[in-house]
């Protein structure tokens, strides 16, 4: 009877979450026949994959300082957990994914512990805490990067276990329906310009951000009211997030767009069908990128957390679809940088049919680079490969 060859594997956010329950299909797939068990700390896609959770990683996604004080005796008992999981089931390898504070810290205790150690979806210690490369030499076996520049970049400072697998939303950001079907279900215009907003797939992102968007749009409205606005809200946000802002800013005297739609899990076909979008800086700009769509990325952080951080960056670009193609595509509006006549502005300039056309043209080379698939498959392989 074949040995069940044991995987422990840890997100904490739904990017990671369905980037890990990929991997683990592909697993499966690579090695057929054979026997795992996946257990870790696991959100809905991963438990929805066969992986046991431990821990619930549901609610470990958070962002600031004030709200990481607040839930530490969270992470801490995560950390337990897991820990101790680790120990009683003696995994034949730890796969961590993305989720950096928690995952680098459980990486040093269980590599002290003796436990092959692999990161998927690497750290960009290249953009800010460039110390952290220190604990990736010492207790990462194996580093999965999914941006091209990755390996180089670790390969110069110091680590050479580094393999570059490909980018996972190569293959998944397509949009589902045809401009024409998508805007004959929300009852838009498809010959009259059509806007995204993007305001981030976190709460305390949406808090901050859409109000100044809203803004934005009523401002662009003014110019052209055949604009119509599409606000995308990421898969695990809810519609009265978008709406209780929508009130707030009826409430202070913002004139808002005659056509103001709020679709929820439907980015991909709401940035189809769109001349150009406002997008947080984040993963978005790549799915963004990939599709094509001329985007203004902007990113507002508390003025607190922005004070700490901004001196850590060290990265010439924020948004990761400039970082790729090597150059400023897409404008970066970042903190004081970001108002709502700035943005207004911005995209305003991209419904242009010259610069919209020439952002379409760099958007596609850029995309390019990031592969055409097979991410989960060749990550897989050199886990399979790792552990024999």
């Amino acid at each position: 009877m074949p040995q069940t060859r044991k995987i422990m594997i840890v997100a904490g956010e739904t990017s990671g979450d369905r980037h890990a329950a990929k991997l683990v299909e592909a697993i499966r797939e690579t090695a057929h026949g054979s026997e795992f068990s996946f257990f870790g700390a696991a959100g809905p896609a991963m438990r929805e994959s066969g992986v046991e959770p431990i821990v619930e990683a549901d609610g470990l996604a958070i962002i600031g300082l004030a709200e990481i004080g607040r839930a530490l005796p969270m992470f801490f008992k995560a950390f337990k957990a897991l820990k101790n999981a680790a120990a009683e089931r003696n995994p034949n390898v730890v796969v961590l994914v993305d989720f950096p504070d928690f995952n680098l810290k459980l990486a040093k205790t269980l590599k002290r512990k003796g436990f092959k150690i692999v990161y998927y979806v690497s750290p960009q210690i290249w953009a800010w805490r460039k110390y952290r490369i220190r604990s990736i030499r010492k207790y990462v076996d194996l580093l999965l990067a999914i941006l091209p520049f990755e390996k180089d970049w670790y390969s110069e400072h110091g680590v050479d276990r580094v393999e570059y697998v490909g980018n996972p939303l190569a293959k998944e950001v397509h949009p589902e329906r045809t401009k024409p079907e998508f805007c004959r279900q929300h009852l838009l215009d498809s010959s009259q310009p059509i806007v995204s907003l993007l305001p981030g797939s976190r709460h305390k992102e949406i808090v901050r951000i859409l109000p100044v968007m809203l803004e934005a749009a009523a401002n662009m409205a003014v110019v052209d009211d055949s604009i119509q606005f599409v606000i995308a809200l990421a898969s695990d946000r809810h519609a009265y997030e978008v709406e209780r802002s929508i009130s707030t800013a009826r409430r202070n005297g913002v004139n808002l767009p005659r056509v103001l739609k709020v679709v929820e899990d439907e980015t991909f076909d709401a940035l189809n069908a769109s001349d150009v979008a406002g997008v947080t800086s984040g993963t978005a700009t790549l799915e963004t990128g990939i599709i094509g769509t001329p985007m203004a990325i902007v990113y507002k952080s508390s003025a607190v957390n922005y004070t700490i951080l901004e001196p850590l960056i060290s990265v010439e670009h924020y948004g990761l679809i400039n970082l790729i193609g090597g150059e400023r595509i897409a404008a970066e509006l970042i903190q004081h940088d970001f108002t709502p006549q700035t943005l207004a502005d911005e995209l305003l300039r991209l419904m242009k049919p010259e610069e919209n056309s020439k952002m379409r043209g760099k958007l596609k080379i850029a995309a390019d680079k990031l592969g055409h698939g097979g991410t989960a498959k060749r990550a897989a392989a050199a886990i399979l490969k790792l552990i024999g």
